[in-house]
C-alpha cells in the first residue's frame, strides 16, 4: 500500500555527477523513480554542492536569482559567467570565471592563466547591494595566489619599474609593491565568506603548487616557477599589510585564491558544504522528513573528507533523518558507508546492464535507483 504524506516527506539532495549529469538533473531523476514507487510521499528536490562547481546551480534551484555578468575568463579572454543573488546574500562560484572547464579549447595555461574573472564577479556581486559574499572554490585553472582577483577590484600589483604585473602566477616573481588602492572603500561593509573544502597552506608539499598545479598544467620547471611567484606573492603582502596567511588552512586552495581572499579580502573561511547546506535551508527542508536522499559521481574515500554526500549524511543525521546514497559507482566497502551514517548506498554500475551505461545512460540509472529505494525504504 503507497506510504501517505503524513508518514513524512523525503528530500533528494545529490550533488553533481560530473561528467555526465548536474545536480538537478540528478535530483529530477531520483524524485521521479521515488513518485513513480510511491506516489503517496511528498518528495522535495534540493540539489547541493560542496563550494566547487555547481555551487551557482544548486542556488539557484534554491530559489536565488541568476544575474549574468560578462568577465575575463582564466586567459583574459571574455566568458558569460553569472552569479546568484538573493537579498543581500549573493553567490560567487569561482569556475564560472576561473575554472578549468573556461580555458580555450580546453588547453591549459598554468604560468599565465590568473583569477581576474573571480574579482570581476565579486565586484558586480557589490555594486548590486550583497552585503555578504559568498565565493566557491574549486576547479581552478590558476595558480596565481589570487592576484588576479584583488586587481579587479582595484589592488595596484607593480614589479621594480613600477609597471603593472601582467596575469598569471609567473609574473609574481616580479613583484615588488602593492597599492591597496580603493580596496578597503570597495568592500566597506561587504562580508566575504569562502565556501572551502580543503586545508591546504599556500607553498610546500602540500600547498597550491605542488598539490593542484599539475592538475592545471604545470610540470617540471613550471613548478618551480610558480612556486617561487607564490612565495614572493607571499612575502610582499604580508610587508604591505603586517599579517601572514601563508599557513592558514585553505590558503592553498583555487591555486591560492584562499590565501589573497583571507589575506587581502578580510575573508572567513567556511567548509564548504556545511555554508551550502545553509544557504540553500537544508535544516528546514529536512525538518519532519523521513528519509534524505543524495549522492555524487563517486562515494569513496575522499567522500568521507568535506564533501557533500558526507556534509548531508552528518546533517541528516544530526536532525534524526534516515540519510541514502546514489552514486555513479560506489568504492566505500559497506561497512565504510553505513559508519558515515548512510543506510543505504546504490551504485549506477550496479544498475548498468553493459560496460559505460553508468556515464551514457546516466538519468536512467538514477531514476531507477530511486525506484530501488522508494521500494526498500519507504513502500
Amino acid at each position: 500500500m503507497p506510504a501517505t504524506p503524513t508518514q513524512g516527506h523525503v528530500v533528494v539532495a545529490p550533488d553533481k555527477f560530473k561528467g555526465t549529469l548536474e545536480g538537478a538533473e540528478v535530483a529530477a531523476r531520483i524524485a521521479a523513480g521515488i513518485r513513480r514507487t510511491a506516489p503517496g510521499v511528498e518528495v522535495r528536490e534540493l540539489p547541493v554542492a560542496d563550494g566547487g562547481e555547481g555551487t551557482l546551480a544548486a542556488a539557484l534551484a534554491a530559489g536565488f536569482t541568476r544575474v549574468p555578468a560578462k568577465v575575463a575568463g582564466p586567459t583574459g579572454l571574455p566568458v558569460d559567467a553569472a552569479i546568484a543573488v538573493r537579498g543581500d546574500t549573493a553567490v560567487v562560484e569561482l569556475a564560472q570565471s576561473s575554472g578549468l572547464a573556461r580555458l580555450p579549447g580546453g588547453r591549459t595555461a598554468p604560468l599565465a592563466a590568473g583569477s581576474f574573472g573571480v574579482g570581476q564577479l565579486i565586484g558586480r556581486a557589490v555594486a548590486l547591494g550583497a552585503k555578504r559574499v559568498v565565493v566557491g572554490l574549486g576547479g581552478s585553472a590558476c595558480t596565481d595566489g589570487g592576484a588576479g582577483m584583488v586587481q579587479a577590484l582595484g589592488v595596484g600589483l607593480r614589479d621594480g619599474e613600477g609597471a603593472e604585473l601582467a596575469p598569471g602566477g609567473a609574473a609574481l616573481r616580479r613583484l615588488a609593491a602593492i597599492d591597496l588602492g580603493p580596496l578597503a572603500d570597495a568592500l566597506g561593509g561587504v562580508e566575504i565568506v569562502v565556501a572551502c573544502d580543503v586545508d591546504n597552506p599556500l607553498l610546500g608539499p602540500r600547498g597550491a603548487t605542488a598539490v593542484y598545479g599539475p592538475q592545471k598544467g604545470a610540470e617540471g620547471e613550471d613548478l618551480a616557477v610558480l612556486e617561487a611567484g607564490l612565495t614572493r606573492w607571499a612575502d610582499v603582502v604580508r610587508e604591505a599589510t603586517g599579517r601572514d596567511f601563508r599557513d592558514a588552512p585553505g590558503a592553498g586552495a583555487a591555486g591560492g585564491v584562499g590565501f589573497a581572499a583571507l589575506a587581502l579580502l578580510g575573508a572567513t573561511m567556511r567548509p564548504g558544504i556545511e555554508l551550502l547546506l545553509e544557504l540553500l535551508g537544508f535544516d528546514e527542508a529536512v525538518r519532519g522528513a523521513r528519509l534524505v536522499v543524495t549522492g555524487e559521481g563517486c562515494l569513496d574515500a575522499q567522500t568521507l573528507h568535506g564533501k557533500a554526500p558526507a556534509g548531508v549524511a552528518a546533517a541528516a543525521t544530526r536532525a534524526g533523518v534516515r540519510v541514502a546514497a546514489v552514486a555513479g559507482r560506489v568504492e566505500l566497502a559497506e561497512d565504510e558507508w553505513r559508519k558515515a551514517g548512510f543506510v543505504s548506498a546504490i551504485a549506477l554500475t550496479d544498475l548498468a546492464e553493459q560496460p559505460g551505461d553508468s556515464m551514457t545512460k546516466a538519468a536512467e540509472l538514477a531514476e531507477v535507483a530511486g525506484q530501488r529505494l522508494a521500494t526498500g525504504l519507504l513502500t
